[in-house]
This record gives C-alpha cells, sequence and structure tokens, in this order.
C-alpha cells in the first residue's frame, strides 16, 4: 500500500474516502464481488475521480503499472493532439482540407472533385464522404481491408465517395448535417494529418506536449507498416494516465495549473457534430452518451474502446470514471460496462 500511496503522490492526485465523496460502499462492494466471481467478464481495473480527487481504484489483475490497451479510445488521444495542434498554429483549424497535406499522396484510384472538400473535421466526426464503414463487411474502407496494405493513409485516400441510396439517410438531411459512419481508417489518417503539419513523429508531438506535461511516462503505441504509430487504436496506457486525460478534459484543458489545451478545443470536441444513434451523439472522436438509472441520467462524454474499455467525464458531477476490460470483441461487451457505471457507481 505504501509504494501505491507514493506513486499516487508522484501522479498528485489527493487521495479522499468513497463516502466523502458520495459512493457507496455498498453498491461497490456489490460490483467488486460481481467481477472477482466472474459475472463482470474480463474487467481489469476501475478508478473514479470527483472533485479532482482520487476516491476509488481497484486493479483487478492486481497491477497499478500495467499498460491498458484500450483499442479504440486511442482516437479520442488523437483529437486532443490535433487541438493542441491547432492551438499552436500547425493546422489553421478543422476546416483545413485533408489532401492539402499529402502532396505525394493525391488519389489514383477513384479521383473525384470532392475529395479536395474533405476536412479534418470530416475525418474527426466520422462523416467524411469516402466510403469507410468499419460495421459494413462490404464497405471498401472496413478496416480489415485496410490492416491487408502497407500504406495506410494512402487505402484511405484512394477509397471512392460513398453513395446514399434512397433508404438510408443523406448527410443534409442528418442531425447536424453529418452522416454517421465508423472510420478507423480515417482516424489513422488524422494521425498523418499531425505528422505532416508537425514536421515530428506522432510519438515525439504526443510526448513533448500531452504526455510529458501530464507526467505520464509509460505508453506504448501501435505502428503502422510504414512505421507510424497509430492514431486510431491500441495505445496502451496505465490506468491512472488515463484518469488524467479525463481530468484535463474535466478541467478545461488544465493540468496542474498549467494550460495543456486550449478550453476552447475541449467544448468544440465534446459538443456534438453527428448522431450515431437515438442516445449517442459524436463529438471530435468523443462519444457524447447519458448513464445513470433511468430515473436520474447523467450526461457524459467518452473515450470508448473494444472490450468495452471507458474513461467517461460527468461534467455536472465533476467526476471522471475509467474501467479497463479485456473482454475484446465479446458481445455485450459495452453494455457490460455501461451496467458498472449506471447500477454500480452512479446510482450512488
Amino acid at each position: 500500500m505504501e509504494e501505491t500511496i507514493t506513486e499516487i503522490e508522484a501522479d498528485r492526485w489527493e487521495i479522499a474516502s468513497p463516502q466523502s465523496s458520495s459512493l457507496s460502499q455498498d453498491h461497490l462492494r456489490k460490483m467488486e464481488s460481481s467481477i472477482e466471481a466472474g459475472e463482470l467478464k474480463k474487467i481489469t481495473s476501475v478508478i473514479v475521480a470527483r472533485n479532482g480527487k482520487l476516491v476509488y481504484e481497484k486493479h483487478f489483475d492486481g497491477s497499478t503499472l500495467s499498460l491498458r490497451n484500450t483499442r479504440s479510445a486511442t482516437k479520442s488521444v488523437a483529437s486532443i493532439l490535433i487541438g493542441i495542434a491547432i492551438d499552436k498554429g500547425l493546422i489553421q483549424d478543422v476546416q483545413a482540407p485533408v489532401l492539402s497535406f499529402f502532396p505525394d499522396k493525391q488519389p489514383v484510384e477513384n479521383p473525384d472533385p470532392r475529395k479536395y472538400k474533405i476536412t479534418v473535421e470530416d475525418l474527426l466526426t466520422m462523416s467524411s464522404l469516402l466510403e469507410c464503414d468499419d460495421s459494413n463487411q462490404f464497405s471498401r474502407g472496413n478496416e480489415e481491408r485496410m490492416y491487408l496494405v502497407e500504406d495506410w493513409v494512402k487505402f484511405t485516400l484512394d477509397l471512392p465517395v460513398k453513395g446514399f441510396p434512397g433508404w438510408t439517410t443523406k448527410p443534409e438531411d442528418s442531425p447536424y448535417g453529418r452522416s454517421f459512419s465508423y472510420c478507423t481508417a480515417g482516424a489513422v489518417t488524422v494521425g498523418g494529418v499531425l505528422e505532416r503539419a508537425a514536421k515530428m513523429s506522432l510519438v515525439d508531438f504526443a510526448k513533448v506536449n500531452l504526455f510529458d506535461p501530464l507526467g505520464i511516462r509509460k505508453v506504448e503505441w501501435q505502428y503502422t507498416p510504414l512505421g507510424m504509430a497509430s492514431s486510431a487504436g491500441g495505445l496502451g496506457l496505465r490506468s491512472r494516465d488515463l484518469l488524467k486525460l479525463g481530468q484535463l478534459y474535466l478541467n478545461h484543458g488544465m493540468w496542474n495549473g498549467k494550460r495543456v489545451v486550449s478550453e476552447k478545443w475541449v467544448k468544440a470536441s465534446t459538443e456534438p457534430h453527428a448522431q450515431v444513434d437515438e442516445e449517442t451523439e459524436y463529438g471530435y472522436f468523443w462519444w457524447l452518451k447519458k448513464f445513470g438509472p433511468t430515473h436520474e441520467r447523467h450526461a457524459a462524454y467518452c473515450m470508448l474502446g473494444n472490450g468495452g474499455n471507458k474513461v467517461c467525464v460527468f461534467p455536472s458531477l465533476d467526476m471522471v470514471v475509467v474501467i479497463t476490460s479485456t473482454n475484446y470483441t465479446a458481445r455485450g461487451m459495452h453494455e457490460q460496462t455501461d451496467k458498472i457505471l449506471s447500477e454500480y457507481i452512479l446510482s450512488s
């Protein structure tokens, strides 16, 4: 326990009891029992910060130092980095045309003048005109097809423009004027935009501008076949460091009194820009959802990843919750961690 406290102090977390933050000990004990009994499957950690204090932490695999592969939660990290790049003037704004960053990767397959109007914002909101849908195995842009080729950015830029048959909703008829389809290839390309704009690797840019200011010392990136770090998935971070990212946004871009990313970007990236379904909206690689018992739902913006991994920020409760899991590709993986949030944490 002494080692754990020392590490927490090094991370500058002030510790408070769950009771002091209105978290029910009974609910938390029931949650722990369900996880340890395997009723809630493959949950590796649950951490809660409230009012800027660490109020609950449990690592069910016994390790506080394990790097959690939270899969597509990486996309939200990419969003933070794009915001920092815009703050620094490296990218003019989210309306910057994507193809302007890649003079050497202009579309050879499926050339179309409309591609030159695709913006960084289109990629950040999963609503570009590129035919790319990870939920459709027949999609030309499905991520599994991308993994088979060497140049993932070129793969993305060469995709055809999608069509909208009569039974689908066109962008102009959709909420926020955008038609959402989940596209990992677009998220990879966002990382390429950042590297071209910053004239340095994604790894170095993230270290200097995000991880070092937050005291995040251990990271593990996944790489594309050409050696670029993937901005779309697989970034390994400690559970406590994931908590820092959520707290950074809850603090409007501040960490320990220092500005890391602008408040303007935090606000813009966590506002709705596209509608996923009747219960979910989407910002700039952030998911906007509500959790809690049916009589009292609380709005959150979240980093989400395969397995049911979640980093959720609840502004109205001044609370950040991290849930990590290795329940990858399993049916009900997100419903399981939704249940932890709603029935065991928020029901308090």
